[in-house]
């Protein structure tokens, strides 16, 4: 057995595709190009694919997290020449490593999520700067979140870890968060954006790091 991490992007061309189809584009691409996956056992066996902190559709990433297991050894090198051949325009493998089969999961093993977000916004840069500020000074935040299953109330403040201004010109601002994405909750950019004053929902959202728990 073999266990691998891959670090992939995910770009404007497949953003708008779901979770599961991802980990269905990966299992097709993975036995298109002849790597020996292992498969769970049980009356529905299935490949042993996970991916990190399932990325919101719309959102880009540079930072994608894959672990597979693999039944027989294959050199980094051929994985990622063999497979990128069998992905799509807008996924593209960064690296692949080995790992140790006795690691924890690769989901419960991450911490927070780094993210660069754009913003429409009249505000000036002094504006979003007080607004960062003021956020996170602030030791709670009050929030509510309509899903599906009903209204969810949690404090926002808890899953920021911290907010910066990486660039502003006229009419957009764009911010740096890093946001807590664990089993404790996982911050959502686009509610740290209308926390901190926008009233246009982020033109663009683009994950650039996964932070995991120090081994």
């Amino acid at each position: 057995m073999q266990r691998l991490r891959i670090r992939f992007c995910r770009g404007q061309e497949v953003k708008f595709i779901s979770h599961l189809d991802i980990l269905r584009l990966w299992q097709r691409a993975l036995h298109r190009a002849g790597i020996s996956l292992a498969y769970s056992e049980g009356f529905s066996p299935h490949p042993r694919i996970s991916l990190a902190a399932p990325l919101p559709i719309g959102v880009t990433s540079q930072a994608e997290l894959m672990g597979i297991l693999c039944t027989k050894w294959v050199s980094p090198h051929f994985f990622t020449a063999a497979v990128s051949q069998q992905l799509p325009p807008g996924i593209e493998i960064l690296q692949v490593y080995p790992i140790a089969l006795s690691l924890p999961s690769l989901q419960s093993q991450v911490r927070f999520a780094e993210y660069r977000v754009e913003v429409e916004t009249e505000k000036g840069r002094r504006n979003i700067e007080s607004a960062v500020t003021n956020l996170l000074s602030i030791k709670h935040l009050p929030w509510q979140h309509q899903r599906d299953t009903g209204r969810r109330n949690y404090d926002l403040r808890a899953l920021i870890d911290d907010l910066w201004l990486i660039d502003w010109h006229s009419g957009y601002g764009t911010v740096g968060m890093r946001l807590r994405c664990d089993n404790s909750g996982s911050g959502r950019p686009e509610q740290v954006a209308t926390a901190l004053g926008f009233t246009h929902h982020p033109q663009s959202i683009h994950r650039t790091k996964l932070i995991l728990e120090a081994r």
